[in-house]
């Protein structure tokens, strides 16, 4: 199975409320970037990813958590995250019965973790020759 069956599976087995929300975050954060791809990890979590992880999904017994790998570091100017706080590196959505997203701000959040996941890309593609040149000097 492909990454997005599993995730079209793991959707059609929450025969709930989750299933739903699930479904349709998922039709959010595809719709932010055409270049983002799903994939399918730690033993059953959807992954969204562009250019590095950006956000997982994992629908719990009372909630669909989406989990932004490097929240803390982006945007949130509509207080989407409700969790993680605590942390330095991650920040999460946690998404309850009958709590209604905002579309348009998920989307905004998506490609703010587009952005920061291509700068750290670049930053690191800068780095790399300058690491090469240590190597060779040290030589």
């Amino acid at each position: 199975m492909t990454p997005s069956e599993h995730i079209d599976a793991l959707i059609d087995n929450l025969a709930d409320w989750r299933g739903a929300t699930l479904a349709s975050v998922r039709k959010a954060i595809l719709e932010a970037d055409p270049d983002i791809v799903e994939e399918w990890k730690w033993m059953g979590s959807p992954v969204w990813c562009r250019d590095g992880n950006m956000v997982v999904g994992n629908a719990h017994k009372d909630k669909v958590k989406l989990t932004f790998s490097h929240g803390a570091s982006l945007p949130d100017p509509d207080k989407l995250f409700n969790n993680g706080f605590a942390g330095k590196v991650w920040r999460a959505i946690d998404l309850f019965e009958g709590d209604v997203i905002d579309e348009r701000a998920l989307t905004d959040l998506i490609r703010s973790a587009v952005a920061y996941n291509q700068s750290r890309k670049k930053k690191k593609a800068r780095a790399a020759p300058r690491a090469k040149e240590k190597k060779s000097r040290e030589a």
